[in-house]
């Protein structure tokens, strides 16, 4: 098997991936995943992702927290099934590393560096970013509408 130039498999998995991270993320903190102090939930509704939102964005005026917390909330899901169903791929791919990297850096300016590392935001940057650099997306909506390959 070629590994070098071979985006088919490394692209899906990366669509998959991206995906799947902000769904979830969104679930849980519109409380879908499970009430908050369940096991494997995060926030469990949408008041205690406030709450982390105005740590993570302790740097900006409160009246703005809400605001930006309804529009990450709803980029990752309009991200997410995107990215799922490979419509739109480039675009999202490169809305994903930008959304990304500002959650990065407002961890990093409020927590400090390790914050991000920790908990991998910048490696999923990167990854959105390559992610956008594909030549192509197999097994995507993008291919069945274009003349890419669908396989």
């Amino acid at each position: 098997m070629q590994l070098a130039g071979n985006f088919k498999a490394p692209s899906v998995f990366l669509r998959i991936a991206i995906a799947a991270s902000y769904l979830w993320a969104s679930a849980d903190r519109l409380g879908i995943i499970g009430a908050h102090g369940q096991p494997h939930v995060g926030w469990g509704d949408w008041q205690h992702f406030l709450d982390y939102c105005k740590q993570v964005m302790s740097f900006l005026p409160d009246a703005l927290v809400t605001p930006l917390a309804v529009i990450a909330t709803a980029s990752e899901v309009i991200i997410g099934l995107l990215l799922i169903m490979g419509l739109f791929t480039r675009i999202a791919a490169v809305a994903s590393g930008l959304l990304s990297v500002s959650f990065a850096l407002s961890m990093a300016i409020s927590f400090g560096i390790d914050a991000p590392l920790n908990y991998s935001v910048f490696t999923v940057s990167a990854a959105s970013f390559v992610l956008a650099t594909a030549p192509y997306y197999v097994y995507s909506l993008d291919a069945l509408k274009g003349k890419q390959p669908f396989r």
